[in-house]
């Protein structure tokens, strides 16, 4: 009986047998778990760092094409690095500021820049609603009025980054939507939660306005499963 349990013990099949593979594999499962945590934790903490990386770099040539836009002396220059026709010069100041902004539109860069100062939000806003992005900025909803133009001009931003502070909106807030020709500021007059099947939000109606949109609940596990609406009308 002692040779069998030796026998046992020796492969593994006995009692002591049994804890030591137990404790091996414990042993492994702890070590993936922890190695596979580590890894989840090095992407999301990349993702935050691209995502703030790539708002902070539009704002800053957002704010740098507006101060060439408006400087007629330096405008010229400008327009040489979206690569324009060579009878630029020729070109009125509203022709060429229209071409500018189409490059920029076609090359995905950012169309304008949302400021919600109560809120202290300051997003660039880009064309497109895509993963790619939204994980940039805020998006503008194709479809409605582009910015800086009259109608309802629909934005998105994901509720758990740029859009987070949305949650504390109230009517009689104010916000401004500026595009390198000018700024236009919004007073909101509703906020609502719908569900994201209700285009109804984006029609444009008697005044010009400013829809932006968000998933909610803010704080939902999963894809969210109504939108939250925060609308504001033209006030100047």
């Amino acid at each position: 009986m002692i040779l069998r349990a030796g026998t046992g013990d020796k492969l593994g099949h006995g009692p002591s047998g049994m804890t030591l593979g137990k404790g091996w594999w414990l042993s492994f499962t702890q070590g993936f778990t922890t190695a596979f945590g580590v890894v989840l934790l090095a992407f999301y903490t990349g993702a935050m760092i691209d995502r703030l990386l790539s708002s902070r770099l539009a704002l800053q040539e957002f704010d740098e094409t507006r101060v060439i836009v408006r400087s007629e002396d330096r405008q010229t220059s400008r327009q040489l690095q979206v690569h324009p026709p060579n009878e630029v010069r020729l070109w009125s100041k509203k022709r060429i500021l229209a071409y500018t902004e189409n490059q920029r539109m076609q090359k995905g860069l950012l169309l304008a820049v949302l400021r919600f100062k109560r809120l202290n939000i300051r997003v660039p806003v880009f064309q497109g609603t895509d993963d790619w992005t939204l994980n940039r900025g805020a998006g503008w909803i194709e479809g409605t009025t582009r910015p800086g133009e009259a109608g309802n001009t629909g934005i998105a931003a994901h509720r758990d980054s740029f859009f987070r502070a949305l949650r504390d909106a109230h009517k009689g807030d104010t916000m401004e939507l500026a595009t390198p020709a000018h700024t236009a500021t919004y007073r909101v007059d509703q906020i609502e939660i719908v569900d994201p099947e209700d285009v109804a939000v984006l029609q444009a109606g008697s005044v010009p306005s400013l829809t932006l949109v968000t998933c909610y609940p803010f704080y939902f596990v999963g894809a969210a499963p109504q939108r939250f609406i925060v609308h504001a009308a033209l006030i100047k």
